[in-house]
């Protein structure tokens, strides 16, 4: 037996999953409360805690570590690389303990998966499309001012999983074909896929597109320039405001869509309007990235946690169909998405990559 195990490191939360080739045969979130992880100050210090509930798990759902080909951790803030599967090496272990290019629980992911690797022959450890995946064409790259450059920070392992899903599908091949797709979940990510390469996108982590549960999307720049220096607010606190307790936490304290959607069905006129508001912001920026395309799209794919919301997504379909055919796929698959990557390297259909 051939296993593959899939690693995705969360803030409060490690989910591990086992494959048997594309088969997934066992699977479970290991939740970790805020008073444990909150003893450790940084991220990388969650290592061994995370590390020796992980070996726990394993061994008491008779997961025989042995028999492991591979451990695919979620990939972390890394600088920025192209779309692809990467072996871990020491270079991607310094940069991601180091948090040389920010601190998140993803970090740990390609650290996970070496430390188990290293203990089993012929074990390997890789991560797949990190969030840094980074191809956007080079007028992408610019803003209105030079210090102010657009990244390309995303949801890179779901969005490129669902467009090859979509490519299998059609019969046809994922680099001859051009896809918008909107991955809806604690953040909000709209990439423009052409050529296999994903050209154009909103850095959804820092600031940018559409507001989503937790995050502000796009602010109008002065009035959030006055906040920055009108001495209510720390460097943290905005920070916040951004990314963590603005979107849906800043309009109606959740960042639960399922919620919003209960308060809808009750007639709470505010959480109709955000919700309005926010199909809104999402249908203008996937209108603003057929723009990219000269309106030559094949089809606009809908994927993420918000996705399973009906109505809303009826809603987001009837505003942008014209651009395109809609295909809505619920949920975030990651865990299937790192193993599948992983595979592909093993079964020789894809390269492996250097960090």
């Amino acid at each position: 037996m051939k296993l593959i195990l899939a690693i995705n490191p969360g803030s409060t939360s490690t989910k591990i999953a086992v494959f048997e080739g594309d088969q997934e045969v066992f699977t479970k979130t290991l939740r970790h409360p805020i008073e444990e992880i909150s003893q450790y100050t940084s991220v990388i210090d969650q290592y061994q805690f995370r590390l020796n509930t992980i070996l726990k798990s394993l061994e008491e759902n008779h997961i025989d570590k042995a028999n492991l080909v591979a451990i695919v951790g979620r990939g972390g803030l890394l600088r920025p690389i192209s779309s692809g599967t990467y072996e871990v090496n020491e270079e991607m272990i310094k940069d991601l303990s180091s948090a040389e290019y920010g601190e998140h629980a993803s970090n740990l992911g390609g650290v996970l998966a070496n430390a188990i690797s290293s203990d089993i022959p012929s074990c390997r450890a890789f991560i797949a499309d990190p969030v840094v995946v980074d191809e956007l064409q080079d007028v992408a790259r610019i803003s209105g001012h030079p210090l102010f450059p657009n990244l390309s920070i995303f949801h890179a392992l779901n969005q490129k999983a669902i467009a090859k899903q979509y490519a299998r599908e059609q019969g046809v091949k994922y680099e001859n074909l051009k896809l918008i797709v909107a991955h809806l979940g604690g953040g909000t990510s709209v990439g423009v896929h052409k050529g296999g390469k994903v050209i154009d996108v909103n850095n959804a982590l820092e600031g940018a597109g559409a507001f989503s549960p937790e995050r502000s999307g796009s602010l109008p720049a002065l009035p959030l320039a006055k906040a920055c220096f009108s001495g209510k607010f720390s460097f943290n606190e905005i920070k916040k405001m951004i990314s963590g307790k603005g979107g849906l936490v800043a309009h109606l304290n959740t960042n639960s869509f399922i919620e919003v959607e209960n308060r809808m069905k009750e007639g709470d006129e505010k959480a109709i309007l955000i919700a309005n508001a926010y199909v809104y912001n999402v249908a203008k920026q996937i209108g603003a990235s057929a723009a990219v395309l000269s309106g030559n799209c094949d089809a606009i794919l809908i994927t993420g946690g918000i996705a399973y919301g009906k109505e809303l997504m009826q809603q987001l379909s009837d505003m942008v169909s014209f651009i395109a055919p809609v295909k809505v796929y619920p949920g975030e698959n990651e865990m299937g998405a790192l193993a599948n990557n992983g595979l592909a390297v093993l079964e020789g259909r894809e390269e492996v990559k250097v960090y």
